[in-house]
């Protein structure tokens, strides 16, 4: 008798599993990460890993999502031949229906990030609909679902290159990981897919994220294949680069690499490489017809017993008083704890305030002195102020930031990972400051947020103005008034140092 596979079950299983890793890191995630923070040397990435494995588990406990950019949802379907449907939808309407469902559950609901008219309006569709979805029909009579929420922030670092028959992959990847800089918010993992087509290389990359982690047991027994002995080739020398934790320098960039190939054609060598990044989310289950996956929740105990203080030195800086002379003082690399007003506001508000700005209007804020930081919130649930609120990646701010700075009184930023040299020099030119806060921690900073109301732009959703009453919201000094950045020395001096080390253990 044919296995059976309901559209119910479908539509349930995708959204239960993407509740389930919208709080839960795969246990190889967290074991690869303890193991990290275990060895690093880097005091300041040592700090950035003790609150990603902290917000982890608080999400845990809290079913609260890991990061606030819950992702763009990607499913991978291998659909048995023999197997019957008991269902009047589509496979991909099943697989928008559990999405939808999963994003607006009333007790945790999940940031809606897509857009429909991406090179137009750019409208949100409000449910996070519709998924990339990639389907194969195999023998057998079930189906083997794989499905992931990709974060922005790792997946615009994607690389893709036709190389040369001839070209090194090592000599590519070695010259492309910096490139990437750090708003993938390593250490993470890379995906890499070779051979086949241009499209091919890219969906195997995606797809090579999706297996466990599993490179320290494939040192222990050495390589057996000529892939296998490119991932240890690639691991060692893409950690060798120093670029570490949050990019500030330490010796863990990424906790392994995976690699999927295909043939290709003798004229070609498409090669695509696609980070993975803290909050790395991803889920498997089959369905046989007996109906919905069964996801067993993993255990409190997998979490390894960390606690994180900002120090005694920490500086504690009050938003509503903060004057230009005061913050001429910090330092890069110091740690800062915020309390007071902290406004918000990113990609979308940013051009419309720069459009605003060169038809002469006036601005409905305010920005004289005072901080912004570049956050797109989960909608709260029951009886928080805000949902997880982690910094997005600051470099798409860049091209904002000396008009900000010039024509709004603007003080200073908050964000994840480096500024580019743009925005580094009118840091610099207005002597403001960069302030960077862990990405993979959206939880853990929401706990800071006492208030939150919005301000301006309410039609923009997660992208409107909010003005934040933060108390002792941890951040780092990242570019400080004269243009100094922790992103470029701290990996520097961690790839000097680690130079040194003949083999970096893992």
């Amino acid at each position: 008798m044919a296995t059976v596979i309901r559209q119910t079950d479908l539509i349930q299983s995708v959204a239960d599993a993407l509740q389930y890793i919208s709080y839960y890191h795969p246990k190889d995630y967290l074991d690869a990460l303890a193991e990290a923070y275990e060895r690093e040397q880097s005091a300041a990435a040592k700090d950035a890993m003790a609150q990603i494995l902290i917000n982890s588990r608080m999400c845990a406990e809290g079913h609260r999502p890991i990061c606030q950019d819950t992702g763009i949802v990607v499913v991978f379907l291998k659909i048995g031949m023999s197997a019957s449907w008991d269902a009047d939808m589509s496979v991909e309407d099943m697989i928008n229906a559990g999405v939808r469902q999963a994003y607006l559950h009333p007790d945790n609901k999940l940031r809606a990030s897509i857009l429909s008219d991406p090179a137009g309006a750019r409208k949100n569709t409000g449910d996070n609909t519709p998924a990339v979805i990639h389907m194969q029909v195999v023998p057998g009579d079930k189906v083997e679902v794989t499905l992931a929420a990709k974060g922005g922030g790792s997946e615009n670092k994607s690389k893709f290159a036709m190389l040369n028959p001839s070209d090194s992959i090592v000599d590519w990847v070695l010259k492309t990981v910096p490139t990437m800089g750090a708003g993938w918010c390593p250490p993470g993992m890379l995906g890499l897919g070779i051979g086949g087509t241009a499209e091919k290389a890219m969906v195997m990359a995606k797809e090579a994220l999706m297996e466990p982690i599993d490179i320290h047991e494939l040192k222990a027994r050495g390589a057996r294949t000529a892939l296998e002995e490119l991932r240890l080739e690639l691991f060692q020398k893409v950690n060798a680069l120093g670029i570490g934790a949050q990019g500030l320098g330490g010796l863990t960039t990424v906790l392994d690499v995976k690699i999927l190939d295909y043939p290709t054609h003798a004229a070609s060598k498409p090669v695509a490489l696609i980070p993975n990044c803290a909050a790395t989310r991803h889920a498997h289950f089959v369905l046989d017809g007996s109906g919905v996956a069964d996801l067993p929740a993993p255990r409190l105990d997998d979490w390894p017993d960390i606690s994180w203080d900002p120090g005694a030195g920490a500086r504690r800086v009050n938003l509503d008083s903060v004057t230009p002379a005061e913050v001429a003082d910090w330092k890069p690399g110091e740690t800062i704890l915020l309390s007071g007003k902290l406004l918000t506001g990113r990609d979308a508000a940013h051009k419309r305030m720069v459009d605003m700005l060169s038809r002469g209007e006036a601005l409905p804020v305010d920005f004289t002195n005072r901080f912004i930081y570049y956050v797109g919130p989960v909608d709260p649930v029951r009886d928080e102020v805000v949902g997880p609120a982690g910094p997005t990646t600051a470099t798409r701010m860049d091209k904002f930031t000396r008009t900000m700075l010039e024509q709004t009184g603007l003080l200073g930023m908050v964000g994840k990972a480096e500024r580019g040299p743009t925005a580094i020099e009118a840091i610099r030119d207005n002597k403001a400051v960069y302030l960077m806060a862990v990405g993979g921690a959206a939880y853990l900073v929401s706990k800071a947020i006492r208030k939150s109301r919005v301000v301006a732009f309410e039609d923009l959703g997660m992208e409107a103005i909010y003005e934040f009453q933060v108390e002792d919201m941890p951040v780092t000094v990242a570019v400080d008034a004269t243009g100094q950045s922790v992103h470029q020395t701290g990996p520097a001096e961690w790839r000097a140092r680690i130079a040194g080390i003949p083999v970096v253990e893992a």
